[in-house]
């Protein structure tokens, strides 16, 4: 009798755990929050990562072959335009430049002395030419023979030619003079070169040489940028960067944790064919007091806003090769694939796939397309 009983009770545990197992096959249906998608505005949020750059960089080199004898700047200054940076040893160039100056003055007195002869020559041709004039009357009256009036024109011929001569010599020693003057201008230029002055305003970022280096043209001695033009060269996708435009406001936050505004002040137009991303650079509006050129920031930009179904960021998820969510449609979940447009990190706009009032799944991880499910409103988001 007893064994009887175990086998019945036996049986009836295994019926209620098949009932059990049916149930929970085939009609239990666990709880899911879900919120109902509505109608609304996100704002338009264009991210990217970014370095912080200067509009105006120049490299300060110097002109002229020569030592480096002193530097006066260092990396980390500020300088104005104008200042002395560094000096090259000018024993060469101030030597030339004073014998430029030399000949040019020699050449000035060389013109003040022709000068003085053509004078003479012109005053020798007058005299020439009045004593000619005056022999030429008592010659025709026959008070002279033709012998005094052939001596009286080769007389002034001569002094004709002399006078000629003398301008001419005038001529050379002015066109000497302008060519001294000219030796003596780039001479001083050059002297002028061994001084490297800052060509603006800004702050010294590199220094590449040190006293003592010979640097030629085109070697960089300092490196600095303009400060007041401050920037971060931001990259951007191609997929959003056509609701960027110049002018918005932007928020840079720095790698040191630091907020400031900012506005898009330039779009470069040549996307990067490896990531398919353009530089935007977004000027800051307050020039930040610490900083570093070439540091690391992350730039939110203020591109308006989109009018749409918005759902929760949470709820959209990807299976397969498609974004989308899960919602409740006659007490099954339902995958749904959404088009999304922008978001603000929390709401995303769905602007195909999904109508106001739909109750779409809060958290769908775990959860299967097609399995029975129970909506619960005013879960946590």
């Amino acid at each position: 009798m007893k064994e009887k009983w175990k086998i019945i009770l036996a049986l009836s545990a295994v019926a209620v755990l098949v009932a059990l197992l049916a149930y929970r096959i085939f009609f239990y249906a666990p709880p899911v929050a879900v919120i109902q998608a509505e109608e609304g505005k996100v704002a338009l949020e264009v991210r990217g990562p970014g370095v912080v750059a200067s509009r105006i960089q120049v490299t300060v080199s110097t002109r002229v072959t020569g030592t480096l004898k002193v530097l006066h700047a260092d990396q980390g200054d500020s300088v104005k335009a104008g200042q002395l940076l560094a000096l090259l040893d000018d024993t060469d160039t101030a030597a030339k430049a004073g014998s430029a100056a030399a000949a040019a003055a020699a050449s000035q007195r060389n013109i003040a002395e022709a000068d003085a002869a053509l004078a003479k020559a012109r005053a020798d041709r007058e005299l020439a030419q009045s004593n000619f004039r005056r022999d030429e009357e008592v010659f025709r009256a026959g008070y002279i023979s033709q012998a005094a009036m052939d001596a009286a024109a080769a007389a002034l011929k001569s002094a004709q030619s002399g006078e000629a001569n003398a301008a001419a010599t005038l001529g050379a020693r002015q066109a000497e003079s302008q060519a001294s003057a000219q030796e003596a201008v780039y001479a001083r230029a050059l002297h002028s070169f061994t001084r490297i002055i800052a060509p603006m305003d800004g702050l010294i970022i590199v220094r590449d040489a040190e006293a003592g280096d010979v640097v030629v043209p085109g070697s960089p001695i300092f490196r600095m940028v303009d400060t007041s033009k401050l920037w971060v060269a931001t990259r951007i996708d191609e997929s959003v960067v056509g609701h960027v435009e110049v002018g918005q406001p932007a928020t840079i936050r720095l790698r040191g944790g630091k907020e400031l505004p900012g506005e898009v002040a330039r779009i470069n137009r040549q996307s990067d064919a490896a990531t398919r991303e353009l530089e935007v650079d977004v000027a800051f509006r307050e020039i930040p007091e610490r900083f570093a050129i070439d540091q690391e920031a992350q730039v939110v930009i203020h591109a308006g806003e989109e009018k749409g179904v918005v759902i929760p960021a949470s709820a959209l998820f990807q299976q397969g090769h498609a974004f989308g969510v899960l919602v409740v449609t006659d007490g099954r979940a339902a995958f749904r694939p959404v088009r999304t447009g922008p978001s603000d990190g929390e709401r995303v706009a769905a602007r195909e796939g999904l109508k106001a009032g739909e109750a779409v799944i809060l958290r769908p991880a775990g959860i299967k397309s097609g399995s029975r499910v129970r909506a619960v409103t005013g879960g946590e988001r």
